[in-house]
């Protein structure tokens, strides 16, 4: 059997749309992929979304897939002090707990990606019980310009550059990512890449330190 070129996690935020392009069927679509196809992903659900919509956050643990956290309200935590930070934190972490019944931690997305590389931000994090994951590859599918075929491309071009492991930026509100899904999928297995959660990309890495 041939050696798989590497891993790639496909991660979404899952969050309010703020954009008028939005598809409201888009996150059942997405996870009915993900189901269709055995692929197990990772995503970071806002914890005002999950307590507005239960069921599909609840379905996301469920299905299997791997959760973490994505703030509260969706503020660049660079903007907010310590303890702005730590109350949005825990507020977003009671609320996943409660309607999904698991526990986000460790895995926590910055908002827009603003504090990932900020030490007094990553400290709070820490310090409530998380570790950030940012990505290596965004085909910017919150765009409104961004058809499905680039979005397909933009992924496996990003891919390539990485030759371990790729984190993809994903969201579940844009109706051209729930529509590029299924074949992304099928282009990413014939490339020999391997879908997985980020948890499983942690657990490569510290087997790699042995």
């Amino acid at each position: 059997m041939r050696a798989r070129k590497g891993q790639v996690a496909l991660t979404f935020d899952m969050e309010h749309p703020s954009r008028r392009h939005h598809d409201p069927l888009a996150p059942t679509a997405i996870l009915d992929s993900l189901r269709n196809t055995n692929v197990r992903a990772t995503f970071f659900v806002q914890g005002r979304w999950a307590r507005a919509e239960p069921n599909l956050a609840a379905r996301v643990v469920n299905d299997g897939h791997l959760i973490g956290c994505h703030s509260n309200f969706h503020a660049p935590l660079v903007q907010l002090t310590d303890e702005g930070i730590r109350s949005d934190v825990e507020a977003a972490s009671n609320a996943i707990g409660e309607v999904t019944g698991r526990e986000p931690r460790p895995w926590f997305r910055c908002p827009f990606g603003a504090g990932h590389d900020d030490l007094r931000v990553l400290r709070v994090l820490r310090d409530c019980g998380y570790r950030n994951v940012h990505w290596n590859v965004d085909p910017q599918d919150w765009l409104e310009s961004t058809t499905a075929d680039a979005l397909i491309q933009s992924v496996l071009d990003g891919v390539t550059q990485q030759p371990n492991e790729a984190i993809v930026l994903l969201h579940t509100w844009p109706a051209v990512t729930a529509a590029a899904l299924p074949m992304l999928i099928e282009r990413l297995a014939a490339s020999e890449r391997e879908c997985v959660g980020i948890d499983d990309l942690e657990s490569m890495a510290i087997r790699g330190k042995d």
